[in-house]
């Protein structure tokens, strides 16, 4: 073989490997932006976190992070019947009876319709009312069905379902019941659902894609670096709170479909939203500052407008402006003991 057809040869070869590689570069240029290949471990905690750090993904160490609020740890979140939000039965019994033969007699199923309901027991050697302990002993008992939550107030088929399993209860353990009157009861949930309804907020902004679409690991690395861990369901992300079963201080979710597909990385998502949920979420935490700054944040590292609902961009002002409405539900909140974050208000808006 002459010298000329072994250069025409390698010529072709080369000229061959460049349009593969231009076409590999094209295609890529062409799909979602991908996740870097991370220089550190990747943080693999999912929702719920009880330590509430948070997570560091790739180069997240030297890159600017958003501004964390202070977060407490604090004991487990535990319902509690509240007289604010539950219609409250009574049984009495002749003597205490054991933890053990109270739990064992205890509603398979303790929901009335859509609403929750809970037995608590009065311990005879603490004088706290608690959720029946086998160990313990119990003098009394009280059952509370919730008034209303974000399906609706308590009804007169509720209500009834409610009184059914609760007199069971008691006659399998030798108590007397005493309800509440149930037109009290109903009425008293349509003016606490009317309450929920004017004051339920959940704010949210959207973070759209300036040019390329983003793959679903870029997603979950930029908000890794912000303190963002996988949430339980697929497209969401959580920032989570210090407080063990606390709810999340923030969300960022995408396209579900997205999430579950074969490839995550070809698959193109232009659209999150991150929120946060403002009777669930407690404002010693400052989940409006978390969540200004790290839609500010985010839109900076994965070149993203913020926008509204209506697809209208949301300047510094906007921010502002609902920074003071948000006092002011704040207020009307904690005016009727249902402060954002207590126990009775996340029963409530759940």
């Amino acid at each position: 073989m002459s010298s000329l057809t072994i250069a025409l040869a390698s010529l072709g070869g080369v000229v061959l490997a460049g349009l593969v590689a231009h076409g590999a570069w094209q295609a890529r240029k062409a799909g979602p932006k991908r996740a870097a290949v991370p220089s550190a471990p990747v943080d693999t905690r999912e929702e719920p976190v009880m330590d509430g750090a948070a997570a560091i993904d790739g180069d997240a160490a030297a890159a600017p992070a958003t501004p964390a609020p202070e977060r407490r740890a604090g004991k487990r979140v535990v319902n509690r019947l509240d007289a604010l939000i539950d219609s409250i039965a009574t049984l009495r019994l002749e003597a205490p009876i054991s933890g053990a033969f109270a739990m064992s007699h205890l509603p398979t199923s303790r929901r009335a319709g859509g609403k929750p309901f809970l037995i608590e027991g009065l311990n005879s050697e603490t004088g706290e009312w608690e959720a029946p302990v086998a160990s313990q002993r119990y003098g009394e008992f009280q059952a509370g069905v919730q008034l209303a939550n974000r399906t609706g107030a308590l009804n007169e088929i509720e209500f009834s379902e409610f009184v059914q399993k609760v007199q069971a209860y008691a006659d399998a353990i030798g108590a007397l019941a005493d309800f509440p009157d149930m037109l009290e009861a109903v009425a008293s949930a349509r003016e606490l659902d009317a309450f929920a309804g004017q004051h339920d907020a959940q704010l949210a902004v959207h973070l759209r894609a300036r040019s390329a679409a983003w793959s679903v690991g870029y997603i979950q690395q930029h908000g890794g670096r912000h303190g963002f861990v996988p949430g339980v369901v697929p497209g969401r992300l959580v920032l989570p709170a210090a407080e063990e079963g606390a709810p999340p201080v923030l969300t960022l979710t995408f396209d579900s479909q997205a999430a579950l597909a074969d490839d995550p990385n070809l698959a193109a998502v232009r659209d999150v939203t991150l929120s946060f949920d403002v009777p669930q979420t407690d404002p010693s935490v400052q989940p409006f500052i978390a969540w200004q700054a790290s839609a500010q944040a985010l839109s900076l590292g994965m070149d993203a407008s913020i926008v509204d609902d209506n697809g209208r961009p949301l300047s510094a002002e906007g921010f502002a402006a609902i920074g003071n409405e948000l006092g002011q539900l704040y207020a009307a909140l904690e005016g009727r003991d249902l402060a954002a974050g207590s126990p009775a208000a996340r029963r409530l808006f759940s």
